[in-house]
């Protein structure tokens, strides 16, 4: 099933928010999603099992830069248009 993700990521208690969201996008786009940045947050479509695992392993080297705190929302209905 296809589903897409809006995400937006905030290190805590960092000098430097870019380097934890630089590592999460980079992480996105090594497992061939699409990723839409914004100024407060990303979106990316793809299936669900390899967005699930993208998600993950991009929360985990995301965690290894900063302490961080993620807000997720999922959707089955709502795809990225064009993608």
């Amino acid at each position: 099933m296809a589903i897409s993700a809006q995400f937006s990521l905030y290190p805590l208690r960092q000098e430097r928010l870019s380097p934890a969201i630089e590592e999460a996008v980079s992480v996105l786009k090594e497992h061939g999603l699409t990723v839409e940045t914004g100024i407060m947050s990303s979106l990316v479509l793809g299936d669900e099992d390899q967005v699930f695992g993208a998600l993950q392993e991009a929360f985990r080297r995301s965690a290894e830069k900063a302490e961080v705190v993620w807000v997720l929302t999922l959707s089955n209905a709502c795809p990225m248009p064009g993608v």
